[in-house]
């Protein structure tokens, strides 16, 4: 867990795009919202997969959303059975149960169908922020955190000093 937040605030303070950190965490709150019992989890994982995003942001975020899907269970079922029973869509999802293997999907349950349209819904916004705060971090916090005494005397530890230059 450490090596990952390593990961993320060394990809925050270098060269990684910000883009690809945006989308990492809203891709995997996308994917931490959702119950991970289902073909659908596995489909959209397999999906992200293969996108060109920061890792190490994204498997954290995942464990985030999925900390979060828990407290959020009741709103997903809301919106769930919100989707599930508008009535214009019902022939739609008949004849998506007729394909085979979509029921793996379990799209039919409000849960699953509450989390995946929340998931959608928030990931736009959320990449906007996390834009933002990329920004903010590497304009104005980093910088600002070099300057502190803290960092400037414990970078003066020769011991320190050997092991940033062999982590470069």
């Amino acid at each position: 867990m450490i090596k990952f937040i390593k990961k993320i605030l060394t990809a925050l303070s270098s060269n990684t795009d910000s883009a690809l950190i945006s989308h990492a965490l809203s891709c995997g709150i996308l994917l931490g919202f959702m119950p991970k019992n289902n073909l659908l989890w596995y489909l959209i994982f397999v999906f992200i997969f293969f996108m060109r995003i920061q890792r190490a942001t994204f498997t954290i975020s995942v464990l985030l959303g999925s900390a979060l899907a828990v407290f959020m269970d009741p709103l997903f079922d809301k919106v769930g059975c919100f989707i599930l029973s508008l009535g214009s869509l019902e022939p739609f999802y008949i004849k998506l149960l007729n394909i085979p293997f979509v029921a793996f999907t379990k799209f039919n349950n409000s849960i699953v169908m509450g989390s995946l349209a929340s998931g959608i819904i928030l990931y736009v916004p959320l990449f906007f922020i996390a834009r933002l705060v990329v920004f903010l971090w590497r304009k104005f916090l980093t910088p600002a955190i070099r300057k502190t005494k803290l960092i400037k005397l414990i970078s003066t530890i020769p011991l320190i000093s050997k092991i940033t230059e062999l982590a470069k």
